[in-house]
């Protein structure tokens, strides 16, 4: 069989979302508002094969997703390998989960291989201790946020919406002198990316909310649902010179955006030393593995 590959575009999230809802996964990189918010840097492309969803990436070399849905995988698979093979590059698929290489094994016994990526494996927490912050590990940061409330008596809240999005984007704008985002990097993908999530977040199904301390916005946060027990951390932006602002945003949005879901995920650390160093000082429950697979 042919198969297509089309660009993704706002008028799929119906085709994509039908997938993902018939088997989450918790990597942090299968919603369709990630997808989509990071399409125009990476030029994401999909296909249905064999009633079942596969994404397509050229950014470096060609590989695929791990199939999802509830077509048969096997042949899925096997439509995939005749693509690779026509098309002269070697089998490669990314961001594979163990589950998911435990059900290629079942099929293909000793045909392929996984290498797991560290840098990629996304931090997962127990919301109610991201809340709570409980135990002795989190002892810092009940600290820093306990100097925060004493610095800013005036501190609320908010639900990011039409009234105060302005003052995110305007905050986020700050956010990218600071950091240095000028340069075509991935700082400044990152920086485009938060600006479109604002603008975009309803229509994207994106949950927001903002800390103000002194009358002015330090700091906010965006993010989703991702299956019935996981709820994903997108974006977060506070500024470093406000003590306490980063562990404020964290333990507050959860709080009021996502205490219902009993897993967070925030995402990777792509091997940056002090974001490494911050995610696991909050103590995760585990870390999300993805792997890159090829044939042995």
């Amino acid at each position: 069989m042919e198969i297509i590959w089309k660009k993704l575009g706002i008028e799929d999230e119906g085709t994509i979302q039908h997938y993902y809802d018939m088997e989450p996964v918790r990597n942090c990189e299968f919603t369709f508002a990630n997808n989509y918010l990071w399409e125009p840097f990476y030029e994401i492309r999909y296909a249905i094969v064999e009633d079942m969803l596969v994404f397509l990436s050229e950014d470096e070399e060609v590989s695929v997703s791990c199939p999802l849905g509830k077509g048969d995988l096997k042949k899925t698979v096997d439509a995939l390998t005749v693509f690779f093979r026509e098309t002269g590059h070697p089998f490669r698929m990314h961001l594979v989960s163990p589950s998911q290489f435990e059900k290629l094994e079942a099929l293909y016994p000793g045909r392929f291989q996984v290498e797991y990526d560290r840098d990629s494996a996304d931090y997962v927490y127990e919301s109610e201790r991201l809340i709570s912050l409980a135990g002795k590990k989190l002892h810092g940061k009940r600290n820093h946020i306990n100097r925060f409330k004493e610095n800013y008596p005036d501190w609320r809240y908010e639900r990011i919406s039409d009234e105060n999005v302005e003052e995110c984007m305007v905050m986020a704008e700050e956010w990218k002198q600071q950091n240095g985002c000028f340069e075509k990097g991935e700082k400044h993908k990152e920086f485009c990316v938060t600006i479109n999530a604002l603008r975009q977040r309803e229509r994207l199904g994106l949950r927001g909310g903002l800390i103000r301390a002194g009358g002015r916005v330090v700091a906010f946060s965006l993010g989703e649902p991702c299956g019935e027990d996981m709820f994903v951390v997108h974006i977060e932006k506070a500024f470093a010179d406000v003590q306490g602002a980063y562990p404020i945003i964290n333990q507050q949005f959860i709080e009021h955006e996502a205490a219902a879901y009993r897993y967070i995920n925030r995402e990777e650390d792509t091997g940056e030393e002090g974001l490494r160093k911050a995610k696991l000082s909050y103590d995760p429950a585990f870390l999300m593995e993805k792997g890159l697979v090829t044939e042995v």
